[in-house]
């Protein structure tokens, strides 16, 4: 049976991510980083951006241990425009209590999708001395979620009088030692409740290409829709900062050779070139279901780099279309009418041309 056939009764929310995934199409997502501001435009301009060329976006949970909007927030926010949209939930800055009552509220704003992750530490922000939670790991939350979902109930064992319906995500890192027991990891947290994944930046594609086999070989791509991470690099310095300084990123010599090579008017042209071609790989590559743009504060690029690449039109685009924003969207009859949206509109999704790439069960 090929997840194309699978029934809506099956599904773990009426999001347009999840639909769009299980119909096997190849989903694209992004991230959009928050403002340092509490002007709800400065989110609206990046979300009208990016609403029209992914399936979701990211609303990123103080990514580097740095202070910004916060992404439930964000996703409050976007979800007054029928924009899909991916909770990022951190575990460094909350404990079990906030962490539920969050899931909680998130489901009811209309978000859909929720992605799990432990937290950069905070000795990597601005603020190193602020005090770690860590209640939980990712492997925890998205266990808790997972029951708060499933089993209608919080840790503690009492009941929700509705649960929440939503996607779960994870993160996943295919080049941090030791390489071998990576794919054993995402084994781990595909057991704890991730019905998605999203990676780390792709940027070397053979051993990229290793980790993704030996998740077919273990049929783990059965089992989770992959999403792989890419994003533009705006210079030959600013490849060299990034795996030099951000933990997890690895960039091959022969990329930064690339940069180097590029004149200086041009190395974000090649960045976006580089990026496009890697989204173009990644088409070809088994078991994998989509790609998610990191580009920060970068979202006309995430447009343009979409485009370029061949993932438009999207099959869904946000209704209504991005504009201005109406002050009747703030009220709860506003927010609560946009959960019919879903529904009325993805089972009209068009079924996809069979290809090697079409997931099977």
């Amino acid at each position: 049976m090929t997840k194309n056939s699978e029934t809506h009764s099956e599904y773990k929310s009426p999001g347009r991510l999840e639909r769009v995934l299980r119909a096997g199409h190849f989903a694209v997502t992004a991230e959009l980083n928050p403002p340092d501001s509490a002007n709800p435009e400065d989110v609206y301009a990046a979300g009208r951006i990016l609403a029209d060329v992914t399936d979701a976006i990211n609303a990123t949970d103080g990514s580097g241990a740095h202070c910004h909007m916060s992404s439930v927030a964000i996703c409050s926010l976007l979800t007054r425009l029928d924009y899909a949209c991916v909770l990022q939930i951190s575990c460094r800055d909350r404990n079990r209590i906030a962490i539920q009552g969050d899931i909680l509220g998130a489901a009811a704003m209309g978000v859909m999708n929720i992605l799990c992750l432990t937290g950069d530490d905070v000795t990597a922000g601005d603020q190193p001395q602020a005090k770690r939670v860590f209640d939980f790991d990712s492997m925890q939350l998205l266990r808790t979620a997972k029951i708060m979902r499933d089993k209608s109930m919080f840790l503690s064992g009492r009941k929700l009088t509705e649960p929440p319906r939503i996607f779960l995500g994870a993160a996943a890192n295919p080049f941090a030692p030791p390489f071998d027991w990576r794919p054993l990891r995402l084994a781990k947290k595909i057991e704890a409740g991730a019905d998605f994944i999203q990676t780390q930046y792709v940027y070397d594609v053979p051993r990229f290409k290793q980790y993704m086999q030996r998740v077919v070989d273990m049929g783990l791509h059965e089992k989770v829709f992959i999403l792989a991470g890419v994003g533009p690099l705006r210079s030959d310095k600013a490849a060299e900062y990034m795996r030099t300084n951000v933990p997890g990123v690895h960039i091959p010599d022969s990329i930064v050779a690339r940069l180097q090579k590029t004149p200086k008017d041009k190395k974000v042209e090649e960045g976006k070139q580089i990026c496009i071609e890697l989204i173009q790989e990644m088409q070809e590559i088994e078991g994998v279901s989509g790609v998610h743009i990191m580009a920060y504060r970068q979202e006309q690029s995430v447009a343009e780099i979409v485009e370029r690449a061949g993932l438009l039109p999207r099959i869904y685009r946000p209704n209504p279309p991005a504009a201005a924003i109406d002050p009747a969207s703030f009220s709860p009859a506003a927010i609560a009418s946009s959960f019919g949206t879903y529904t009325e509109q993805l089972p009209d999704i068009p079924a996809p041309k069979e290809s090697p790439r079409q997931r099977k069960t």
